[in-house]
C-alpha cells in the first residue's frame, strides 16, 4: 500500500525501510509536519502516517479524503492531534500504537529528575569550562521524599517503581486506580493533597479537554514551595506562563519538561542558526533550574522498534480487511 509518512526524521526512516522489507509497502517520506498546506502532498496515498505535531483535524482530514485517504496511523500513543470524530464522519479509519515500551518514558522523567535536582547540566557545562567551583550545585536526597504521580497507567506506575527504589513515599492522582500502583506502595489522593504533601509531580497523564492546563497558575500557588515538576506526557497539561510565574515567585522550585504545548513550531527541527520567535521558550530556558528537551523520551531502540513495526502492521492490516487492533473509535 502507498503510504505518505509525515514527520519522518532520518533515524525513523532507517528502521522503517528495514522493517518494511517484511511488509512491502511503498513508504513516501516528508520532512514537513501535515497541515491544511501540506495536506495535498497526501492526494493519492491511500494511507498516512503522521507523528504527535501533525496537524489532523477536520478541515486536513476534508482533504486527506477527497485525495483517497482512507487510514490515519499515528506513530504514537497519543492521539489529541487528530479529530476522530471527523474522521469517522468522512470514512477514515485511525489507528495509533496502543502499547510500546513504556520504560522508556518512565526512565528519562526520572533521568530528567536527577539532572535538576542535582544540577548536572550545569554541572556539565562549568567543567567544559574548567569551572570546577560547587557554589549553586546543592540538590537534596530522595529518600524520604513525597512524589506525586499524576496518571497511574504503565508509564506512571513504571515511574513510581523507580521512585520506589529511591526510597520515596508515593502518592497517586487518577481517574482510574491501579492495583499496581497500590501494590508498590502507592495510594491515592485528592489534588489538594497532591498539591500540600508533594515535593516532586510528575505528569503521566492524557491531554484531553478535562486535563488541558492541569497545571495552572491557581494549582502552582498551592503547591509545597520549591516543589519539582517533572513532564514527559504531552505540552498542553501545563500552563507555560503559569510556571514561568511560579518560577520567578520561588514558589516553583524547578521544572524539567520534554513537551512544550506550543512544541509544534520547535521540536525535530535544527534551529540552532536562526532566531526563535517563541518569546516562551526562550524565558523558560533562561531559567537555571529549567531544563527543556525535545520530546525525547520516547527515543530508544526498543520503543522505537515497536512503533514503527505497529505501525507497519496496522496498515498491512487495513489493506487486507483484517481487524484493527490498534483501532481509535469515536
Amino acid at each position: 500500500m502507498r503510504v505518505a509518512m509525515f514527520s519522518a526524521r532520518h533515524y525513523e526512516r532507517t528502521l522503517l525501510d528495514e522493517l518494511n522489507g517484511r511488509y512491502g509497502h511503498e513508504l513516501a517520506y516528508f520532512d514537513t509536519l501535515l497541515g491544511p498546506d501540506t495536506a495535498s502532498l497526501a492526494n493519492r496515498f491511500p494511507a498516512v502516517s503522521v507523528f504527535v505535531n501533525d496537524r489532523v483535524d477536520g478541515g486536513v482530514l476534508k482533504r486527506l479524503a477527497s485525495g483517497g485517504t482512507r487510514l490515519v496511523a499515528t506513530r504514537s500513543t497519543g492521539f489529541n492531534h487528530i479529530d476522530v470524530n471527523a474522521a469517522k464522519d468522512l470514512g477514515i479509519k485511525v489507528v495509533r500504537v496502543a502499547d510500546y515500551s513504556p520504560n522508556s518514558v518512565a526512565e528519562f522523567a526520572v533521568g530528567l529528575l536527577l539532572a535538576l535536582n542535582r544540577k548536572i547540566t550545569r554541572a556539565y557545562n562549568r567543567t567544559r569550562e574548567g569551572n570546577f567551583d560547587l557554589d549553586g550545585l546543592m540538590g537534596f536526597d530522595l529518600v524520604g521524599c513525597t512524589v506525586a504521580v499524576i496518571g497511574t497507567g504503565r508509564i506512571g506506575t513504571i515511574f513510581a517503581r523507580i521512585m520506589a527504589g529511591f526510597g520515596c513515599k508515593l502518592i497517586g492522582f487518577d481517574t482510574y486506580h491501579s492495583p499496581e500502583f497500590e501494590k508498590i506502595g502507592g495510594h491515592y489522593v485528592t489534588a489538594e493533597e497532591v498539591q500540600a504533601e508533594a515535593d516532586i509531580i510528575s505528569l503521566h497523564c492524557p491531554l484531553t479537554p478535562q486535563t488541558h492546563h492541569i497545571v495552572n497558575a491557581r494549582t502552582l500557588d498551592r503547591v509545597k514551595k520549591s516543589a519539582l515538576l517533572i513532564n514527559t506526557s504531552r505540552g498542553g497539561l501545563v500552563d507555560t506562563e503559569a510556571a514561568i510565574e511560579a518560577l520567578k515567585a520561588g514558589q516553583l522550585g524547578g521544572l524539567a519538561i520534554d513537551v512544550y504545548e506550543e512544541e509544534a513550531g520547535l521540536f525535530f527541527r535544527d534551529l540552532s542558526n536562526t532566531v526563535i520567535q517563541d518569546d516562551v521558550i526562550q524565558r523558560l530556558v533562561s531559567f537555571p533550574n529549567v531544563i527543556v528537551t525535545g520530546h525525547q523520551a520516547f527515543l530508544t531502540r526498543e520503543a522505537l522498534g515497536t512503533i514503527e513495526d505497529t505501525t507497519l502492521a496496522s496498515i498491512s492490516d487495513f489493506e487486507a480487511g483484517r481487524p484493527l487492533a490498534n483501532e481509535i473509535h469515536a
